[in-house]
């Protein structure tokens, strides 16, 4: 059986030698490889992860030609990951190698999914654990498909699995919910995640919520939803409040004209109706967005991979092919290959 490894990476310098050095004692004794998707980075994170792939012909390596978001990385990962059993995790060793066996020995058990659930979540603030815990139960009760709570990327896939999700080619990823959707037996482990390792997060706060936007809109037409309600209650407190108004001028004189109930009802139903065409917008724009089908990632770079004969849907593969190399022989061209990238990290 081959294990799969995949992992993308951003500006990971200092945390991709200590995950090799953890992933290597953990892989020891099982048929494996590690597919690096590089995403753009601009330290020398390239240039470690060249000479590891060149030292080890079961180390791989995909290198975009620029950022594409992390999800794109991940599907490039496993569209070319060809292990029985293909792994999804970060760099930042916040999702430990050491649960890997645990999840080899479910998937043995027959499940198509494996996934960690984490319990606590060291090094995180009370508001990035409270945002997350309610971000998970609101899509769950908004979509139809219930996702698993505090579940992240850090998941176990079978071939099967895999071949399913690379059949789901959408722009606007969430990688979580495509899993969700297509309902596959699924194992959970619980575990305490652990601080980063090295580097800084890539995801701050603003990125965060653009993440769970997506997550919401392509999985749920509950904003949509929400716009239409809440014009409904609107329409009718406006209409109770002309009932008064009429009264008021009817049979009564204590009616005083004034201005401050007319713009306080233009602000409440202004701010209503811009809401839901803002809701509207944001499904049209990915409408379009889809409509045009761009490649999800491009790949100018590629090392112990074997590319595919045929085009991938909704890739483009600019990498020319590398004949897999020996360990022995991979030594002699680590100096020159090393150099070209060092000069070009240098020049940056």
């Amino acid at each position: 059986m081959l294990v799969s490894v995949v992992i993308p990476v951003l500006n990971e310098a200092e945390a991709v030698p200590l995950l090799l050095s953890r992933l290597h004692s953990i892989l020891h004794g099982l048929s494996w490889e590690i597919v690096f998707v590089d995403d753009g980075s601009t330290d020398a994170t390239s240039f470690l992860l060249e000479q590891a792939a060149l030292e080890d012909p079961r180390v791989k390596l995909l290198r975009f030609s620029r950022n594409f978001g992390h999800q794109a990385a991940v599907t490039a990962g496993l569209d070319f990951a060809n292990g029985d059993a293909v792994i999804v995790m970060d760099a930042d060793l916040q999702d430990p190698p050491e649960l890997l066996p645990q999840m080899l020995n479910l998937f043995a058990q027959g499940f198509d999914v494996v996934s960690p659930q984490r319990i606590s979540r060291e090094g995180e603030s009370r508001f990035k654990r409270w945002s997350a815990a309610i971000f998970y139960r609101l899509l769950s009760s908004m979509s139809s498909q219930k996702l698993t709570p505090d579940v992240g990327d850090f998941r176990l896939y079978s071939r099967r699995a895999v071949r399913a999700i690379r059949s789901l080619r959408e722009q606007h990823r969430y990688m979580r919910g495509m899993v969700a959707w297509l309902g596959l037996r699924e194992a959970v482990i619980p575990f305490a995640r652990c601080s980063r390792a090295a580097g800084q997060t890539k995801y701050p706060l603003m990125k965060m919520l653009r993440f769970a936007w997506t997550g919401i809109s392509s999985f749920s037409a509950f904003p949509l939803r929400i716009s239409v309600g809440a014009g409904c209650v609107l329409s009718f407190a406006g209409f109770t409040y002309l009932l008064r108004v009429l009264y008021l001028a009817l049979f009564t004189t204590t009616l005083v004209p004034g201005w401050a109930s007319v713009v306080a009802m233009q602000c409440a139903f202004s701010g209503v109706i811009l809401l839901a065409l803002g809701g509207i917008g944001d499904y049209l724009a990915k409408t379009y967005e889809e409509a045009k089908g761009r490649p999800l990632y491009v790949v100018t770079e590629a090392c112990n991979v074997e590319l595919p004969a045929t085009s991938l849907s909704r890739a483009v593969i600019l990498a020319e092919p590398w004949p897999s190399v020996s360990v022995d022989s991979a030594n002699a061209d680590v100096p020159q290959l090393g150099a070209r990238h060092e000069s070009a990290y240098s020049a940056k």
